[in-house]
């Protein structure tokens, strides 16, 4: 354990030194490349920022209006013939929107509920298990200017449900 802990704090130094050794034995000007990309990261920056600032007011309005207890609502019945705890269901929809917002929600069920308990771990293994769908796709889709998504939505949807699934299985399985 104690050679983990000393590689993950050196991995980054190590990394670095690596990129100057290697450029300066393929006689690249490391400043002039570093400064390029950071002119490119800049551009993409503004390309995205209009999306970035949708989805985040998207976001606000969802959470301020109580559409996603109205859901919550909704889904209650069928949540409870599964075993899904109705207090997640807002941070499952959200999760598919915003990173940020759906660790905000996780916050307060940590502090209503607190970490050990089953909802605390469900929701813990379920946001490593998923992903945010729509901002990934809005975001990184919009950098690249991919216009066409065929299939992404609907397998990106796809791998969350299965995660959100697989998180509810394994911890009905080890704390149910």
């Amino acid at each position: 354990m104690k050679f983990i802990l000393a590689l993950s704090d050196l991995i980054i130094p190590i990394v670095f030194s690596y990129i100057i050794l290697y450029g300066y034995f393929k006689k690249v000007d490391i400043y002039e490349a570093f400064a390029q990309g950071a002119k490119e990261g800049l551009k993409t920056v503004v390309l995205i920022l209009p999306t970035l600032v949708g989805l985040m007011v998207a976001v606000g309005i969802l959470r301020a209006s109580g559409s996603l207890d109205i859901l919550s609502s909704v889904i209650e019945p069928f949540s409870e013939k599964i075993g899904f705890p109705k207090e997640v269901v807002p941070l499952t929809f959200m999760r598919l929107i915003s990173s940020s917002a759906s660790t905000g929600i996780l916050l307060d069920l940590f502090k209503n509920y607190g970490p050990d308990s089953f909802i605390g771990r469900f929701t813990s293994v379920m946001m490593s298990c998923t992903e945010t769908v729509f901002y990934t796709m809005s975001v990184y889709f919009m950098a690249v200017k991919i216009t066409k998504t065929r299939y992404t939505l609907i397998g990106a949807l796809a791998a969350n449900f299965a995660g959100v699934a697989a998180s509810l299985w394994i911890c009905n399985m080890l704390w149910g």
